[in-house]
């Protein structure tokens, strides 16, 4: 079973980027970027400004693509292999909330602090390729014109 999700990265004017914490199975607090389902009939850029803003309460427009993140689980007894489509995004407004009930906690995390914050490796990868875009670097390390 194949599913498809979008989110991303959305910073503030700072440079503070929007993250949600879910609890683990076993109670763990578990940073990671917003995201989820892509619904009918929309984009993946579309599904991230809709998650980000279901998820934060942030309202934000997408400024980058960063990349697809893809892995396998098991749910209810069947393999999915899941790939999430990450965007870099522009905070627009809003206040920050945690009331989506899949989200525990919300918080602003300074750019430079996601590496150790963020759960996973591969969104970790994806905040570096953010970072170099900002810097006005490609992500491959060439300076961009």
């Amino acid at each position: 079973m194949d599913e498809t999700s979008a989110g991303g990265l959305v910073l503030d004017g700072d440079n503070n980027a929007a993250v949600i914490g879910r609890l683990d199975r076993r109670g763990r607090l578990l940073w990671s970027l917003p995201k989820g389902h892509i619904e009918a009939g929309e984009t993946a850029e579309e599904t991230a400004v809709r998650e980000v803003a279901e998820e934060t309460g942030i309202h934000s427009r997408v400024l980058h693509p960063l990349g697809s993140i893809d892995y396998w689980f098991v749910a209810e007894d069947r393999r999915v292999h899941k790939t999430v489509h990450h965007f870099l995004l522009e905070a627009l407004g809003g206040e920050l909330s945690d009331e989506d009930v899949e989200v525990t906690e919300v918080a602003w995390v300074p750019l430079g602090e996601l590496d150790e914050r963020l759960a996973y490796a591969d969104e970790r990868r994806l905040v570096r390729r953010a970072a170099e875009l900002l810097a006005g670097r490609s992500p491959n390390g060439a300076e961009s014109a």
